[in-house]
């Protein structure tokens, strides 16, 4: 085995727990909510409640979350109806709480660490969510932008 190859190999292993790690945790879920794999979802201390795009949407506010999605570069990794480099956010207020979605835009480098969800996201993308560095009253205005993306997309179809 040449030393080329026996690095390969430490890489491969160093990252097989990951990959293999991760079956007992949440499953993503499609846009109306169930699993497209299984019927059980994870329990996420942050996920339970009503789905974000339950509440209304503060129309004013989700006008400035989409300029910071814009300014923020969220499209790079994310878009709505396509997988890119990140998961597809079409349909995620009616998946996750707004509480689930302020933390997972505060601090993905704690969420990837504790939460089930965050956890398996990493583990199918083989990416951590970039910390952004949003205040609280700004993942406010991206959720109420992610809302009202949701309502849109279910207005049109």
């Amino acid at each position: 085995m040449t030393l080329r190859t026996g690095a390969h190999m430490v890489s491969f292993l160093a990252l097989l727990p990951l990959l293999s790690g991760c079956s007992g945790g949440a499953k993503e879920t499609n846009a109306s909510g169930s699993s497209p794999a299984a019927s059980t979802a994870a329990v996420s201390k942050y996920d339970a409640g009503p789905r974000a795009g339950e509440q209304p949407i503060d129309e004013h506010l989700a006008k400035s979350g989409e300029q910071l999605f814009k300014d923020k570069g969220c499209s790079a990794c994310h878009a709505f109806g396509a997988k890119l480099s990140g998961p597809d956010l079409k349909g995620v207020s009616m998946r996750r709480t707004a509480l689930w979605m302020e933390n997972q835009i505060l601090h993905p480098e704690v969420m990837v660490k504790e939460d089930p969800i965050s956890h398996e996201l990493f583990a199918k993308y083989a990416l951590q969510m970039t910390n952004q560095h949003l205040t609280p009253p700004e993942a406010k205005a991206v959720i109420e932008y992610l809302k009202h993306q949701d309502h849109e997309q279910t207005e049109v179809h």
